[in-house]
């Protein structure tokens, strides 16, 4: 499975194979219009130990036009419905001139900043603060002219699967590849808003794993963190989450975002799957050697005189493990004992004659 390496200055991060899942925190809508709220999202993200923050980059007039017609009526999801396309975005939308001074401040934090794209405009717009990877959402998938766009940047993608096809998910790939992207991670994504539990397919990231030499992973508009954690589990390395101060707040996102409480809780259960996933073990570890005395082991029951036979009745296989293992007790049967031998004792080969 090929390697993500985003770059930032002269740092470098992986991203695949034998690295940590990559945590990235969603900001999407979620600042409401206010940039005071987008530094403490992006300082919550910081303090919840993810690894980075994305934004949407888009105006409302890049991604749709000002319409009433039905065709721009949204009818879906309580929280959007109601409105067109265009109010919808004109709510949603983060103003470009915040986009550099996000950057310097998440940066400044440790996070890598970068952004999903639209239109080319808001590639070309990113080029200029120099964004090291680009985002890829589901609903762009299909839009050839972008993709190539942004694969001429030969930077690394993050793509969002969504509703795509086999298909149209190969020619999405290719496109960025023929352009120029220098390494892509394929993210299986539900795109519902929010998914539910029985929507998700999560076995689908190891069937990309299969399918693509990529690294896989989730984009999850799914309540709480169980998804993640599932995700995770059968091999995700990239795991994206929309986060908010508070859901109280509302917005067009609040319903599927966390708060940075259960955000943190989120990293927290990542990296602890992580850690008990490990890799293939067999034996005893560290702490469980300390234990390792509650094994069962032969031992004396009966008071035993030197020349007396072993039997059922004078010798038997219990806790703790001090004595022979309980492999050798249909050889002990019937054997001679070499010494006197008092109830309690732990049985050795030395307590035996022509074992």
């Amino acid at each position: 499975m090929e390697k993500l390496i985003v770059k930032i200055g002269n740092e470098k991060r992986e991203i695949g194979p034998n690295q940590p899942a990559f945590i990235i925190a969603e900001m999407s809508a979620n600042h409401g219009h206010n940039i005071r709220k987008a530094y403490k999202i992006i300082d919550e993200v910081a303090k919840a130990g993810a690894d980075a923050i994305k934004l949407q980059t888009y105006t409302p007039d890049t991604i749709t036009i000002d319409s009433n017609k039905k065709y721009f009526q949204v009818e879906i999801n309580d929280a959007w419905k109601g409105q067109t396309l265009y109010s919808l975005y004109s709510k949603a939308y983060t103003p470009w001139e915040w986009m550099p001074k996000l950057k310097k401040y998440a940066e400044d934090k440790g996070l890598v900043f970068f952004s999903s794209v639209f239109d080319n405009t808001s590639v070309d717009f990113l080029e200029t603060i120099n964004v090291p990877i680009y985002k890829v959402a589901s609903f762009e998938v299909v839009d050839i002219p972008l993709l190539k766009r942004i694969g001429r940047t030969k930077k690394p993608v993050i793509i969002s699967r969504g509703m795509s096809t086999l298909s149209e998910l190969k020619l999405a790939l290719k496109t960025l590849k023929n352009a120029g992207t220098s390494s892509i991670a394929i993210l299986h994504c539900v795109s519902s808003y929010p998914a539910k539990f029985d929507e998700m397919n999560i076995y689908t990231i190891t069937d990309l794993i299969k399918k693509f030499n990529h690294v896989v992973g989730l984009s999850d508009h799914s309540p709480g963190a169980t998804a993640s954690i599932a995700a995770v589990s059968l091999g995700a390395k990239v795991i994206e989450k929309h986060i908010i101060l508070s859901r109280s707040e509302g917005g067009p996102d609040a319903a599927f975002s966390l708060e940075p409480n259960e955000f943190k809780k989120l990293v927290d259960s990542v990296r602890n799957t992580e850690a008990a996933l490990g890799k293939p073990f067999y034996g005893s570890g560290i702490k469980e050697s300390e234990n390792i005395v509650f094994r069962k082991s032969l031992f004396v029951v009966e008071n035993i005189k030197k020349g007396q036979k072993f039997t059922a009745q004078n010798i038997r296989s219990i806790r703790p493990g001090h004595g022979l293992e309980p492999k050798y007790y249909e050889r002990v049967i019937g054997k001679l004992a070499k010494v006197d031998l008092e109830k309690g004792t732990p049985l050795k080969l030395i307590h035996i004659e022509n074992v």
